[in-house]
């Protein structure tokens, strides 16, 4: 009976250090992108048209921890036409994201802006809340995002019941720092660009001490209304004048635009 006891106890404090050790990764509620999505942006600076942006979505073999499974982003951008010669940009971000949490476990970033080259890759370890990057290793908190995995994860955020004036914010990994992003709701407008008509929220990034933008609207961004929730415009003032990054082609979505 003393042995049976025993063994019942050792199997009783087993099952709980698992279960006090299981891991909870955040998890989004909704939805708004998928595997085959493409955007196609053009970068405009008045009447020219100065750049163009790529952002897809693919199935990947790689895996996080435990097996989770992942989505493959990618970012690209690049100057066009006459601007190549004053100044060229070839940009690439990827980013291995959770498919349920809709954050990074692998990060990638290949920048080339007039001659100034970065070449980084960062190892989210997410279930040890760590960021190994450039041979250092940081600590971060659970759930932490990347350049371009934080264009898809705020998409899933939940914007029906925000009011105007309200503000939400999340965390990013960059450069060996973490930073806060956050962002405040406006309103709900029509917006009118090179496609068509679109309602859209429309948002402004909370300016923070010793950036480049100084004002609350010298950024400013519309995003479709509807459960794709994709910034269709992007307006940023700039000290010779503004850069407007605007929506042109789409494939693949989750669901309609809210297209007038």
């Amino acid at each position: 009976m003393k042995t049976f006891i025993s063994i019942a106890v050792i199997v009783v404090f087993l099952f709980g250090m698992t279960s006090s050790t299981q891991i909870k990764y955040p998890t989004i509620e909704s939805k708004s992108f998928k595997s085959g999505e493409k955007l196609r942006y053009r970068i405009t600076y008045g009447v020219m048209d100065a750049g163009e942006a790529i952002l897809t979505v693919k199935e990947t073999s790689k895996k996080g921890a435990n097996g989770r499974p992942l989505y493959h982003v990618k970012g690209e951008g690049k100057t066009l036409g006459a601007f190549n010669l004053f100044y060229k940009v070839e940009d690439v971000y990827e980013s291995y994201i959770d498919k349920s949490g809709a954050f990074p476990w692998l990060f990638k970033r290949d920048v080339n802006e007039g001659g100034y080259k970065i070449n980084q890759e960062y190892t989210f370890k997410q279930d040890k809340q760590k960021v190994v990057a450039e041979g250092k290793e940081y600590k971060v908190p659970m759930g932490i995002q990347d350049m371009i995995s934080s264009f898809y994860f705020a998409r899933t955020l939940d914007f029906k019941n925000m009011k105007p004036g309200d503000e939400t914010e999340f965390k990013c990994f960059m450069d060996g720092e973490v930073w806060p992003l956050k962002v405040r709701f406006v309103g709900i407008e029509e917006v009118k660009i090179r496609k068509g008509k679109f309602e859209c929220l429309k948002f402004q990034p909370v300016v923070q001490e010793g950036r480049y933008f100084e004002n609350d609207d010298d950024v400013e961004f519309w995003v479709t209304n509807d459960a794709n929730r994709i910034p269709v415009l992007v307006k940023a003032k700039i000290p010779v004048g503004t850069l407007k990054m605007h929506l042109v082609e789409w494939e693949g979505l989750m669901g309609k635009l809210a297209k007038k």
